[in-house]
């Protein structure tokens, strides 16, 4: 089966440091890929590449085998490959629906209506309807994500990026997040989710990659790296979590 994205020898340089030293992994549909790995050791920047808010310095990505670094329409790219960020990245002048309604409008080009009507039906999915017409500023981190978890999903797209979607929320509100996520993975939607939470990872991933130091460690099945991992470098950040 044809990958969704490929990432091909994915190298990233900031001034004299590289953050990626050639990243590669494949992306099918309807795959659950997990990320992990110590903080500094490029799993964000992998995901900013493959949605292009940073521009690699070397490698491919492609999607459906075309090369994303060549294309003309950015936004067209980023509707079907969405991601949702540590911090939500709403727009906080505007209301909850607002939110949703806005993206589809400008970049799939539907009339108010019908991105209303979508973005009630997305909202509904991830139980924050009822706060369509509240300003985002009133609502919690958790419902912040939530929100904005609904906004990808209204623009239809064919996989989503999580980026560490939980790290600026506190356990309560991390479970309900993850809820969501859990039931769009239940769903089939194909995902990348750069994770420090490894019962989750370990419950809804198909594949984990443990990367440090800006390259791929060892990839597979996340019982295999999560319980048997091969790599002396992967046991050593796993310890951590065993010991809490």
């Amino acid at each position: 089966m044809d990958a969704i994205i490929s990432v091909r020898n994915l190298k990233k340089s900031f001034t004299t440091e590289e953050v990626l030293k050639g990243i590669s992994f494949d992306v099918h549909k309807n795959e659950k890929i997990a990320i992990i790995g110590t903080s500094g050791c490029g799993k964000s920047t992998t995901l900013r590449c493959i949605n292009l808010l940073e521009f690699p310095t070397d490698g491919e990505i492609l999607f459906h085998g075309e090369n994303i670094l060549k294309l003309k329409n950015l936004n067209q790219y980023r509707a079907k490959v969405g991601m949702v960020f540590q911090n939500f990245n709403l727009f906080n002048n505007l209301t909850v629906l607002d939110n949703c309604v806005l993206g589809q409008m400008k970049v799939l080009k539907k009339s108010r209506e019908e991105a209303v009507e979508e973005a009630k039906k997305q909202l509904g999915k991830v139980g924050m309807l009822n706060y369509a017409g509240q300003a985002v500023t009133t609502l919690s981190g958790g419902q912040k994500q939530r929100v904005a978890i609904a906004r990808t999903l209204c623009m239809n797209p064919e996989v989503i990026l999580f980026d560490e979607p939980t790290s600026a929320l506190d356990p309560e509100m991390t479970g309900e997040v993850l809820k969501v996520i859990k039931d769009l993975a239940l769903e089939g939607m194909t995902m990348i989710i750069v994770t420090h939470e490894m019962k989750f990872a370990e419950g809804v991933a198909d594949k984990v990659l443990f990367m440090d130091k800006g390259v791929v460690v060892e990839e597979g099945a996340p019982e295999v790296i999560l319980e048997n991992p091969k790599e002396e470098r992967t046991r050593q950040f796993l310890k951590r979590f065993i010991e809490k």
